[in-house]
């Protein structure tokens, strides 16, 4: 019962504020102030005042908060350890395509051939000429333009 009142009285002062203020031709706010003030009123007649008081005074209620705040922590914790044990899931994404990666495709494929080696088969191949001299005249200009 002082829930309602309660709720009653603040949506009339909240729609004479909006009237006051719709007096000094600021109709926007206005509107939302009453928009604002019609929710009190709204809770009442939809009877969430009377439950959240009910519940407000129950004790089984509590337990059961207390019960989804211990989930809430337990859940939050288990997200901390996960965390600090292997960073991001972007780098641990990352981290198992590298490990995949790493092995060869065909390292495990068995040989078939007849198991040739290759200095037997071919003699060591030389290296290869050296490739002609490259011009650095425009790169050596650019050094002495700025001093280098």
């Amino acid at each position: 019962m002082i829930a309602e009142t309660v709720c009653s009285a603040v949506s009339a002062a909240g729609l004479g504020i909006a009237a006051v203020t719709a007096y000094r031709k600021r109709f926007l706010s206005a509107a939302r102030l009453a928009a604002y003030s019609l929710v009190p009123v709204g809770l009442v007649l939809t009877g969430v005042v009377g439950w959240a008081s009910d519940t407000a005074f129950s004790l089984k209620a509590w337990v059961g908060f207390g019960v989804l705040g211990a989930a809430w922590l337990m859940f939050m914790g288990t997200r901390a350890v996960e965390r600090r044990a292997g960073g991001t899931r972007k780098e641990r994404k990352a981290a198992k395509a590298a490990q995949r990666e790493a092995v060869a495709p065909t390292a495990s494929a068995p040989s078939l051939g007849q198991g040739v080696r290759p200095s037997a088969a071919q003699p060591a191949a030389k290296p290869k000429a050296a490739a002609p001299a490259e011009d650095f005249s425009d790169i050596e200009a650019i050094l002495k333009k700025h001093g280098i």
